[in-house]
């Protein structure tokens, strides 16, 4: 993974096979299109519209997590938009991962793959001392992708819901690694 500036704003970020770009409004067309997909959203509530997305990105454009060099991106496969990831603070020095990926991406390991660069970033260049990350205990995949990323299950919380998905009284599945463990892991793998 490569950092092409400082924080201060979001990098661009590579990968063996991603380009991470930071998001904007430019990406509508293809934010909406994932969103509408029921299958990608089915862990998350019912698939968006295009003006519930468009309500969305001024969360997902926060200047505040840019002047981190932290928020949202969004990933390509050669020139093929695969999804976004986000790293955004939900607490001093504390990071937030999330990914939402495109079906044709699914199970080639790209979301590990983009959140290694994300995770990378916030602890080498960004200040963040932990990272966190959470997704319904059914979503076997995205634990499995949490998992990958050597990140440590701290427990499983209940939560009410007014209108809950399939699976919701499982609970979600909290996840975090810190730095201190992300470059202990990383000296392992070199």
């Amino acid at each position: 993974m490569t950092a092409q500036r400082p924080p201060k704003g979001r990098p661009h970020l590579h990968t063996a096979r991603l380009r991470l770009e930071p998001m904007s409004w430019d990406h509508l067309d293809d934010l909406v299109e994932l969103d509408a997909d029921a299958e990608v959203m089915r862990f998350l509530g019912p698939a968006r519209r295009r003006d519930e997305v468009v309500g969305r990105m001024t969360e997902r454009l926060s200047p505040s997590d840019d002047a981190l060099g932290l928020g949202f991106w969004v990933g390509f496969e050669r020139e093929r938009f695969c999804g976004w990831w986000a790293l955004a603070m939900v607490r001093p020095a504390t990071a937030e991962l999330g990914y939402r990926l495109a079906r044709h991406a699914w199970g080639r390991g790209l979301a590990t793959e983009g959140s290694i660069a994300l995770i990378d970033h916030g602890f080498a260049t960004a200040g963040v001392e932990l990272i966190v990350a959470e997704t319904m205990v059914v979503n076997r995949g995205s634990r499995a992708v949490m998992a990958k990323l050597g990140m440590r299950h701290t427990h499983t919380e209940m939560r009410e819901w007014s209108d809950p998905l399939p699976g919701a009284e499982q609970g979600e599945w909290l996840t975090a690694i810190s730095r201190a463990e992300w470059e202990a892991a990383a000296s392992r793998r070199a």
